[in-house]
C-alpha cells in the first residue's frame, strides 16, 4: 500500500514530501551547515590622562560590557610599565582578572598615582587585556599618560611678537646679559630664595625651586593654585645677590607678564648693603610691577626711609592702549641710571623718574650697588587674593635681562 499525502489536492508520496521539507531547512543555515556565530558582548574603555600631585592620587578606570551578557564573561590584564615605572610612578591595586557575570555591565581596575615634588616629562604605561571568555575586545591595549604637576611648560603660551632692544648702545658697552638660551638656571647668575613667609607683603605662595623653567631661551616662572606646607598656592623668587650686582647704566629686560585677580610679577632691585642696612634703607627699585587686576597697567618705584616707620615710596604708572595688556606680547621694561637719577621706561617710552629732590629731604640711597630679584607672588597687600575669576598656572616669560654701562 503507498504512502499518499494531499497538499492543496496534490497528491505526492511520502518519500518525496520528506525531501522537499529537507531542502527547505538546508537553505537557512550556513552553506557548511554549521549554525550561526554568537554574537559576544564587547569591553570598552578609553585611555586615560591624568595630572601628578605632590601626593598619592587614587584614580579609578571604568570599563562597561556593552552587548547581551547572559553568561560569565571573563578577561585578564597585565600591566606593562613604559616610561612609568610600576612602583616608582604608579601602583595598581586590582588583580589581573575581570569577571562580569550575566547582565553585568561596569567593572572597574583600581591604581594609584604616586606623587612626588621633583620635576619630570610626561610619562606613559599601559594595561593589557588578554585570554577573553564570553566577551570581545576590539581594543586590547589602554593606555594611561602622566602628565608632571611640577612642568611648568604644559600649556604654555610664549608669545611670538613685541618690542625689543638692540645690544648696542652708542656711548655704552654690554657688561652682563642672560639671554635664557641654556636648559636650566645658569647658577652663575641666579639662586633661589624659597619658603613661605609672607615677605613683608602677607602674600600667601610658597617659592619652590620647581616653578622656575628656562625654555626655548626663556625664563619661566609660573604660579600655581597648588598646595605646598602651609600654602595653598606655590611659584619663584630668583635674585642675583652674590653673583651679580651694579652701579649704574640702562637696564633691558624683556618679558611677557602673567594676569588674574591677585597675581603680583615683579622685576625689581634691592641694595646689596640690605644684611647690614636693612630695608627700606638699603633702597629698592622696582623697574616693574602689575597689579594682575590691571592687566594692562604697570608701575615703576623707589622704596627708601631710615627705617620701617618711616617708609616712604614713589611710584609711576604706565597703560597700554585699548584693549592691550602685558600678556599678549613682550614688552621691554627699561632702567637708565645714572647718579642722582633713575629713569623708568615701556617700549623705550619714559613714564617716570627720581631725584633726590623726590625724597623730600629723605636721605637717597640708589647712587650704591643693587642686585636683581625676578618672582611673582600670588595674594598680598599689593593686589589682594586671588578670586573666583583668577585662573592657574599664570606664568611671567622673560626673555633676556641686559646690563649696559657708560664707556
Amino acid at each position: 500500500m503507498q504512502n499518499i499525502l494531499s497538499i492543496n489536492n496534490i497528491k505526492i508520496n511520502t518519500f518525496t514530501y520528506l525531501l522537499f521539507l529537507f531542502t527547505v531547512i538546508g537553505c537557512s543555515k550556513d552553506s557548511d551547515g554549521t549554525p550561526e556565530k554568537r554574537v559576544l558582548p564587547e569591553l570598552i574603555f578609553s585611555d586615560l590622562t591624568i595630572r601628578e600631585d605632590d601626593t598619592d592620587k587614587s584614580i579609578t578606570l571604568e570599563l562597561s560590557l556593552e552587548g547581551e551578557n547572559t553568561t560569565n564573561a571573563v578577561s585578564q590584564f597585565a600591566v606593562v610599565s613604559g616610561t612609568a615605572n610600576s612602583g616608582i610612578d604608579f601602583k595598581v591595586l586590582t588583580e589581573g582578572k575581570l569577571i562580569f557575570a550575566p547582565d553585568e555591565k561596569k567593572k572597574s581596575i583600581s591604581l594609584v598615582i604616586l606623587g612626588d615634588e621633583s620635576k619630570e616629562t610626561k610619562e606613559t604605561f599601559t594595561i593589557q587585556f588578554y585570554n577573553f571568555q564570553n566577551m570581545d575586545v576590539p581594543v586590547t591595549t589602554l593606555t594611561v599618560t602622566i602628565l608632571d604637576d611640577d612642568d611648568n611648560t604644559e600649556g604654555l603660551n610664549i608669545p611670538t611678537r613685541g618690542y625689543s632692544t638692540p645690544k648696542t648702545y652708542a656711548g655704552y658697552k654690554m657688561v652682563w646679559a642672560d639671554e635664557f638660551d641654556s636648559t636650566a638656571l645658569n647658577p652663575n647668575n641666579w639662586v633661589h630664595e624659597l619658603g613661605a613667609s609672607g615677605w613683608g607683603n602677607n602674600e600667601l605662595q610658597y617659592y619652590r625651586e620647581e616653578n622656575t623653567t628656562v625654555a626655548d631661551g626663556h625664563l619661566v616662572i609660573t604660579a600655581k593654585a597648588q598646595k605646598f606646607g602651609s600654602s595653598n598656592y606655590t611659584s619663584s623668587r630668583i635674585i642675583s645677590k652674590g653673583k651679580k650686582s651694579f652701579t649704574f647704566g640702562r637696564v633691558d629686560i624683556r618679558a611677557a607678564l602673567p594676569k588674574g585677580q591677585g597675581l603680583w610679577p615683579a622685576l625689581w632691585m634691592l641694595g646689596t648693603n640690605i644684611s647690614s642696612v636693612p630695608w627700606p634703607a638699603c633702597g629698592e627699585i622696582d623697574i616693574m610691577e602689575l597689579a594682575g587686576r590691571l592687566p594692562n597697567r604697570v608701575s615703576a618705584a623707589v622704596h627708601y626711609g631710615a627705617n620701617v616707620a618711616q617708609h616712604q615710596y614713589k611710584t609711576g604708572v604706565r597703560y597700554l592702549p585699548g584693549n592691550a595688556n602685558f600678556q599678549d606680547e613682550f614688552h621691554v621694561f627699561t632702567l637708565i641710571w645714572k647718579e642722582n637719577l633713575l629713569e623708568f621706561y615701556v617700549d623705550d617710552e619714559k613714564f617716570h623718574s627720581i631725584t633726590p629732590a623726590d625724597l623730600d629731604g629723605a636721605v637717597y640711597p640708589f647712587n650704591k650697588t643693587f642686585f636683581f630679584i625676578m618672582n611673582v607672588a600670588v595674594g598680598g597687600n599689593f593686589d589682594g587674593n586671588p578670586d573666583a575669576t583668577t585662573t592657574f598656572p599664570q606664568s611671567m616669560i622673560v626673555d633676556y635681562i641686559r646690563v649696559f654701562q657708560p664707556q
